[in-house]
């Protein structure tokens, strides 16, 4: 069986978010967060691009985050965990902001 990280690292689609609709989420390009090697990622939807910090356990995933909103600085964390093997939900939690639950699918092209 390989690793959670195995199983995390790739491009995963955001399909949908409990606070914006996906005339937002793909208002600039398809909305997506990515886990990479190294524990490093990057996620972005509507105006917001981030980088991520991540951290695996047994079963999920926490990542803090720092980017831009339409150019303001913003800082946040956040978690994931499968919901199949396609399929992960989570959370995005901006300091002093919006918090967001959020669904994605595996991107095939990854």
């Amino acid at each position: 069986m390989s690793s959670i990280r195995e199983r995390f690292r790739g491009w995963w689609r955001i399909t949908e978010t409990g606070t914006w609709d996906n005339d937002y989420l793909d208002m600039i390009e398809p909305a997506f967060i990515a886990f990479e090697r190294g524990g490093t990622g990057e996620f972005r939807f509507g105006v917001v691009v981030a980088s991520l910090d991540c951290s695996y356990s047994q079963t999920d995933v926490g990542f803090r985050f720092h980017g831009s909103d339409e150019g303001d600085e913003v800082w946040g964390d956040g978690w994931a965990e499968f919901d199949g093997s396609d399929t992960i939900h989570g959370e995005i939690a901006f300091w002093n902001g919006d918090e967001t639950t959020f669904r994605a699918r595996r991107w095939p092209s990854s």
